[in-house]
């Protein structure tokens, strides 16, 4: 990995945590994600008649994805509708290397050296004190089921993008495409399992959501980006530093609490994915 591919995605990993921050902020966090998922929609929408039109090969990989970022979006809105940034986004990120890890080991897709055993054990510990931490501060249990979903989405549609950009060659139009369409399935579902995300809402919020939409747009279209010119087990991985990022970001902006369980299980989910993939 070039050293301008580490410093892209790792100012990608900031955006990223800097966007779910913007989600987390909003006083209703299904609306907020909502509003955040029409305005990332928008972006990618303008984008598209400026990009390569797909070829018919690639269309598949765009379906699929846009229908994964679909879940990860109704996971990750009703994960934040119960927890904190500082617990949710760690469990939420990483758990993702872990199940690739998994994937990786129930179909032998490549070898697994001593080195990373080690790390997805370290990755495991940490998660699962982050997870412990839930029972044992007061907090709300019922997010962790849809922080784990989200986890797996991420797993999936990592995979699936990482090769899908690679068949259509355009970072960019990939993924002004798959948010598109993660748009277009996500609007009517929300409208219908979440009654009121509609509600009025003032032109200060959605210029907040609109941004938050650019930036998560920037930062993905980074990672694919990154993806295509070095191993995506390397991208994702360390895309996942953000972990570090929304832990401060919840603990300095929104005052969450950060006690020592709470920073040791971050350092240790973060240094589990150095170790498996570095």
């Amino acid at each position: 990995m070039t050293l301008a591919v580490f410093l892209s995605v790792l100012a990608a990993a900031f955006l990223h945590a800097a966007w779910n921050a913007a989600i987390r902020s909003g006083g209703d966090k299904l609306q907020a994600m909502f509003r955040f998922t029409i305005c990332q929609g928008s972006f990618g929408l303008v984008l598209i008649f400026f990009v390569p039109w797909p070829d018919a090969h690639v269309w598949p990989w765009i379906l699929a994805s846009s229908v994964i970022h679909l879940a990860y979006q109704m996971f990750l809105g009703y994960a934040y509708q119960e927890g904190d940034l500082s617990r949710v986004y760690p469990i939420a990120r990483g758990s993702a290397p872990m199940i690739v890890l998994a994937i990786t080991l129930a179909f032998a897709l490549e070898a697994v050296n001593a080195l990373e055993t080690f790390g997805s054990l370290i990755l495991g510990f940490g998660i699962l004190l982050m997870a412990r931490g839930v029972f044992f501060s007061g907090e709300s249990r019922r997010m962790l089921p849809f922080a784990l979903g989200s986890a797996c989405a991420t797993a999936g549609y990592t995979l699936v993008d990482g090769l899908g950009a690679r068949v259509m060659g355009d970072a960019t139009g990939y993924v002004a495409w798959i948010l598109l369409g993660s748009a277009v399935l996500y609007t009517p579902l929300a409208l219908v399992l979440q009654p009121g995300v509609m509600a009025r809402t003032s032109l200060k919020t959605w210029g907040v959501s609109y941004l938050a939409g650019v930036a998560s747009f920037v930062a993905y279209a980074i990672v694919v980006w990154g993806m295509t010119q070095a191993p995506i087990a390397l991208v994702a991985a360390l895309r996942e530093t953000s972990i570090l990022f929304a832990v401060l970001i919840g603990w300095l902006a929104f005052g969450e609490k950060m006690d020592r369980g709470k920073a040791i299980a971050a350092l240790m989910i973060v240094a589990g994915v150095v170790l498996i993939r570095f």
